[in-house]
This record gives C-alpha cells, structure tokens and sequence, in this order.
C-alpha cells in the first residue's frame, strides 16, 4: 500500500467480495521492498509481513537496544543490504549522510510478534504519549474508519494539561452521512467498544476533506499544528464535539471510563 498502511478491515472486503488476497509490504525509496507478505506464507491481517530475503529487520529503542516496538532499522556495516542507499548527499559538500552509523533507521515504528511478522504502528514523530500511555494513530483510525458513516480518519494528539496530550479524530464521512450530533455520538460509541479507556477519542472534527501531501498522504503534521493553536488551513465546513458534551457516554454507555 502506497503512503499509508492497509487496513484489516480493506483485506477482508476485498476477499469477500473477489476472493482475492491482498499482500501488504513496507519499504523506502531509500531502502526498496524490505518486509512483505510473501506468496506462500500465511497472511496475518493488519500486519504488513516478515522481512524479505536479502533483509535483516531490528526494531530499536533510542540506545539501539532490540525491543518488540521500537524503530525499523537497518543494519549497516557487513550485514548492509544491497538494496540500501548509499546516503543522503550533502548539497553543501556533497558528502553523503544517513547511514554512518551502526544501523540506518526508517523514522517508523513497528511491533514484532513471536512469529516474526511485523505490525505498522505510525511514524516515530506521529506516535504520541497520553497519560504515560504511547497512543499510535493507525490502530485509532482503523477502528474510525469500520464505522459505516467514516470514509477517512487522521488521529493527532490535543494538548492537555493532566493527560500531556488526548486524541483527535478529524473525520471526513462517506456520501449521504450528515456531521451532526447524532452522528459524532454513533462514533463516539463505536469507539468506545473497540478501544481500551486510555485510547479513547476525546474529540471527533468533522471535515469536508482531509489534507494530503500530492503524493496522497494525509498531512497529520497540519492537523497537529492546528490543534497546537496554529492554523491547520482546512477547506470547507468543520464541525467540532467534544466527548465530554455527551451526558450519555458519561453514564456508562458505550465503553469504560477513565
């Protein structure tokens, strides 16, 4: 998948409807295909797959430490990939840059289960902390986007003066699906029931569309930015709720409290 991770729920649809099974795989411009589903392993939905041949995988902590999540790194030195990149080159001094080190790192963070497949969780500088808790945007917006009403979703964290930073969902809905309070409740519901109390959503923005690079991933960096105080510059109508201006999410309905 191009620019985003594919969701679970896009590899079931397309077996039910065609019987056609769906290979999700990662890799860089920098580093060509690096994991993958490959034909004859079995698929785990949501994963993109087991490094490929030819690819040494480590998931890193920031001290270089092997950990189930951490960044997607690269080894360097005799275990380098052929299909790495040389470096960066410097325009200055045409010195090349990025890979001087004991591992190239991707900027993503990934989960590593005992099978060895691999899970996407977000970009490192996409994946933020609430209440000491690490929250990853992709596992929020696809639960958002299982919803009937939701065509796309983008998570970003709100500051917050005891939580350090609460989620955000900026929704843009499928056709014919009105952004008004009955709809932001049904979401809100839906959430609750499929994500654990610290993850929950404390805030839907309904949005006509959501900012993409030209390439056609969605601009998080904008909508952080908005969220912050800056101005996020979106077109069309928005409409915000709160969670909190739902008395009947208070009184139990829909999932746990924290």
């Amino acid at each position: 998948c191009a620019g985003e991770p594919l969701n679970a729920e896009i590899i079931d649809r397309v077996r039910a409807m065609w019987g056609l099974t769906i290979r999700d795989g990662y890799g860089q411009t920098e580093t060509t295909a690096q994991i993958g589903n490959s034909p004859g392993q079995a698929v785990k939905p949501g994963s993109m797959g087991r490094p490929l041949p030819g690819y040494r995988i480590a998931i890193l902590d920031q001290a270089n430490d092997s950990v189930t999540e951490g960044e997607v790194a690269l080894p360097l030195g005799a275990a380098r990939p052929a299909g790495l990149m040389r470096g960066y080159v410097d325009a200055a001094t045409g010195a090349l840059r990025g890979t001087d080190g004991a591992y190239y790192r991707t900027g993503d963070v990934a989960q590593i289960d005992a099978d060895g497949y691999l899970t996407f969780v977000g970009r490192a500088d996409d994946v933020f902390k609430s209440s000491d808790y690490r929250i990853s945007p992709f596992e929020l917006e696809s639960v958002l986007i299982e919803h009937a009403s939701v065509a796309e979703a983008a998570v970003v964290p709100k500051p917050d003066e005891i939580r350090l930073s609460v989620p955000v969902a900026y929704v843009a809905l499928v056709p014919g699906a009105v952004a008004d309070r009955a709809t932001a409740l049904s979401i809100f519901r839906h959430a609750r029931a499929r994500l654990a109390p610290f993850k929950r959503i404390r805030e839907i923005v309904f949005v006509t569309d959501l900012p993409k690079t030209i390439s056609g991933k969605i601009r998080r960096v904008q909508l952080r930015r908005g969220e912050a105080g800056g101005e996020a510059g979106l077109a069309g109508e928005v409409v915000r709720f709160a969670e909190s201006a739902f008395p009947e999410l208070a009184s139990g309905e829909g999932g746990a409290q924290a």
